[in-house]
């Protein structure tokens, strides 16, 4: 038997793309390593605060994503992801410099949610800021046109928190804040069959949704699992 070479670092297929921020990073969010039940290789990409990717449009930044995207597959990424749904935006950019596969946002599961659903239903989005999720966010993602879209703005702690960089997180108010903002958004649509989040930071919190409107939730974490599962297809035994 011969061994190939080629990486710098080896056994971790999925590289993730951070923002420069210091909030805390609960089990359960992509920031947090004990999050996997796989290794991942984590990059952070210099003045990528969650308020200038979130909030003005990652404006000046793919030159660093893509550099910080290139470093990780030289260290042995077989694939791409970022720990921020609004960067979307750079899907196509990121997949065209680092010749490997790339998910960028969380959002890229809607379209893929939708086609599960029966018929009269649909997914709805919940994100940490509507106000600045935009069309070309949705449309980078492939998001399908007229998807309902809640929020967590307005609340207590979790919009407030993680965009503002806050060094400590209430975590029962921000569990609270994001089954708030699930319960408005399918009251507002009876006819949601799921609900997909937008934000990274939101897994922790997907099983307190599931339980409080009764629907199957799709966060990030299953996202990038699911990506995992394709770069590096689990080995039976056997066989």
């Amino acid at each position: 038997m011969k061994a190939s070479g080629g990486k710098a670092v080896y056994g971790a297929a999925v590289g993730i793309l951070m923002l420069e921020a210091r909030f805390p990073r609960i089990p359960g969010d992509m920031g947090n390593a004990l999050t996997w039940d796989f290794p991942v290789h984590y990059r952070v990409v210099p003045a990528a605060s969650p308020d200038r990717v979130v909030r003005r449009g990652a404006e000046g930044l793919l030159p660093a994503f893509v550099a910080a995207a290139r470093d990780l597959v030289a260290m042995g990424a077989d694939g791409i992801t970022t720990n921020c749904g609004f960067l979307s935006l750079f899907q196509r950019e990121l997949a065209a410099a680092v010749g490997v596969p790339v998910a960028a946002s969380s959002l890229m599961q809607v379209a893929q949610v939708a086609a599960l659903l029966p018929p009269g239903r649909r997914p709805g989005i919940l994100t940490i800021s509507a106000s600045t999720l935009t069309p070309a966010h949705l449309d980078a993602a492939g998001v399908p046109a007229g998807t309902p879209i809640g929020t967590t703005e307005g609340g207590r702690e979790f919009t407030r928190a993680i965009l503002g960089d806050e060094p400590e997180l209430e975590v029962d108010a921000a569990r609270a804040d994001n089954v708030e903002a699930a319960r408005a958004l399918v009251a507002a649509h009876p006819d949601l069959g799921a609900i997909v989040l937008e934000c990274t930071n939101m897994a922790p919190y997907a099983p307190a949704i599931r339980a409080a409107v009764g629907l199957p939730v799709f966060s990030a974490h299953g996202f990038v699992s699911w990506f995992q599962s394709g770069l590096a297809p689990r080995r039976f035994p056997d066989l």
